[in-house]
């Protein structure tokens, strides 16, 4: 990176086909067959059987996931398509359809880099969301407001942020009538949808679903909140300064250009120089240690592992908690969260490669361990505590792995 800038080597990374990956290539999009739902005459076997197939279907899809983010060769990609999973948090145990939340992750792999507005018109349509938030239910005889107040609430403006109770309502009726069919495909069936006139964030006629999007996107603080939701992702749980607020919006633009609001950041003297301020996530630092470590995930038993302590940690893949995602920051380092980070350090270290470690000298083990886990500097108060372990590698490593610099990011 050094050698081309930082802010070439990231413009190049964004622009490249995230097919492309290898990883992509050794992980292909798993392709999954909806069992057939129980009638109400079902009997409990039948049920038992149905859910069994649901449930092995959606840990086939989270392991497929897991596999791609700690393989992959450009996993920035993986980290992009995580950002819209958690902004636009949909939870397989309300959808219960493996193939509607893997179609939704690569809707989020390929449009996540791109104009924002399009990534918002497909999660409008999305058979997962429509699933997830009621969208199926929302008709003209009984609008159901709960995608709506979503899409302005969480999604594309923030909460109490430049719409009103009104908006929300005839957002749901500019919204009415999406239905997903029986090949999984989405569309709006006239006499469900409601086509009189309504009246959102000042627009007023026939709305529809694009229309409202189109609304929502105008409004200049829907700019500003996903400036600082991006800066947040990448950078620091503390809000960004208004200057380098105003460069990602900037770069955003009326284009609403994702790669050039991450590019901004990611290149930015101010991202540097908050390195540390960001407790990193459960999945975050998972899948930092399997890459780290070199620990193998391609067998069913690896990476069961792997999704065990995701478990564990409360952060597994598309089963975020409720519609607003996952927490962030400093509730991951809970009293209760750092035993359990200690025992799966210790179970991954066993299984992982850390013979850069293991072969030097004793008085080299703490720079050793650093180059390992890609940190270039140690605090005096965690060198105090890494020298304690100095005659043990393998408890040398997990302590580094629960030490503040490996926490944060």
């Amino acid at each position: 990176m050094t050698a081309v800038g930082a802010d070439a080597y990231i413009a190049y990374v964004l622009a490249t086909d995230p097919s492309a990956d290898p990883a992509a290539k050794a992980t292909p999009i798993p392709v999954f067959q909806q069992p057939r739902a129980p009638s109400s005459s079902a009997t409990a076997a039948e049920y038992s059987s149905f859910f069994g197939i649901i449930s092995a279907q959606l840990a086939s899809a989270s392991n497929w996931w897991v596999r791609r983010m700690a393989t992959a060769q450009l996993p920035l990609h993986e980290k992009v398509t995580w950002i819209w999973h958690d902004h636009f948090a949909t939870s397989s145990a309300k959808v219960l359809n493996a193939a509607m939340m893997v179609a939704q992750n690569e809707t989020f792999r390929l449009l996540g880099r791109g104009d924002f507005k399009n990534l918002v018109y497909a999660m409008v349509a999305d058979p997962a969301m429509l699933y997830w938030l009621d969208g199926v239910s929302n008709v003209v005889q009984a609008p159901n407001e709960n995608l709506a107040r979503e899409i302005l609430e969480l999604f594309c403006l923030g909460h109490n942020n430049g719409y009103t109770e009104h908006d929300i309502k005839d957002g749901a009726r500019a919204l009415t009538g999406w239905q997903v069919g029986a090949d999984g495909r989405t569309h709006v069936v006239p006499a469900l949808h409601d086509a009189s006139v309504k009246t959102v964030l000042g627009k007023t006629g026939n709305i529809n679903a694009q229309q409202f999007c189109d609304a929502i996107l105008a409004k200049h603080e829907s700019a500003r909140f996903i400036a600082t939701k991006l800066w947040h992702y990448f950078a620091s749980d503390s809000p960004p300064s208004d200057a380098v607020l105003n460069r990602i919006i900037g770069a955003y633009g009326p284009g609403r250009n994702l790669s050039a609001a991450m590019r901004m950041i990611l290149a930015d003297d101010e991202f540097f120089a908050a390195s540390g301020t960001s407790v990193v996530t459960p999945i975050e630092w998972l899948i930092g240690i399997v890459r780290a470590l070199r620990i193998p995930v391609s067998d069913d038993a690896g990476v069961g592992e792997v999704a065990g302590a995701l478990s564990l940690l409360r952060q597994v893949p598309f089963q975020p908690p409720n519609v607003g995602g996952w927490p962030r920051g400093r509730s991951w380092l809970t009293t209760s969260v750092l035993p359990i980070r200690a025992a799966i350090a210790e179970s991954l270290v066993r299984v992982g490669d850390i013979s850069i470690v293991e072969s030097a000298q004793r008085t080299g083990r703490t720079e050793a361990v650093g180059y390992l886990l890609g940190i270039g500097h140690w605090t005096d108060a965690s060198l105090r505590v890494l020298k304690g372990s100095l005659n043990d590698p393998r408890e040398l490593v997990v302590v580094a792995l629960n030490s503040p610099e490996y926490l944060t990011s």
